[in-house]
């Protein structure tokens, strides 16, 4: 398939997302985001294995010691993933949320209220956590993502986007 085309279908399905993410209800982000951490633990084998993958693939790329760093996942390291999407997920929901308002001399009241953006892409290297940490974000705020990681952290990011 053609990249254009390819990205043109990535870009319709996450806006089409974006739609339902924009009026997601609070507590079924909340079961989302839950049910992603108990996956990642879930399948943490799966996401240790790819990583070995990664591992492999960053040394023949010949990576630098801090970049390999960056890329390992370890099961410490899987379980700071599993908290952070536990912590996105406790967090109060911003949608919908007033963060000013006042009344204009004419009476008319206003509100600055938090609305999601829709889609946002992240692209990043060497740090598959991004996946979760980026992901889990936007799905709180009710936006869709488009996430890029490297190809050195492509094995790694693919089984937690599984999750």
């Amino acid at each position: 398939m053609e990249i254009g085309a390819v990205m043109k279908e990535i870009g319709e399905k996450a806006r089409a997302a974006s739609e339902a993410l924009a009026t997601a209800r609070a507590d079924r982000k909340h079961a989302a985001l839950i049910g992603a951490s108990e996956s990642v633990w879930r399948n943490r084998q799966k996401i240790l294995d790819a990583n070995a993958e990664d591992m492999e693939f960053g040394t023949r790329k010949g990576l630098s010691a801090a970049m390999m760093d960056r890329l390992l996942l370890d099961e410490a390291r899987v379980a700071g993933i599993v908290d952070g999407l536990r912590t996105v997920a406790e967090q109060t929901d911003p949608v919908g949320a007033v963060t000013e308002e006042w009344t204009q001399p004419s009476g008319l009241h206003i509100q600055r209220v938090r609305t999601p953006i829709g889609v946002i892409g992240v692209i990043f290297e060497s740090r598959p956590n991004v996946t979760a940490d980026a992901g889990g974000l936007c799905l709180k705020a009710g936006n869709a993502s488009i996430l890029r990681p490297g190809s050195e952290a492509f094995n790694s990011a693919s089984a937690i986007h599984a999750c």
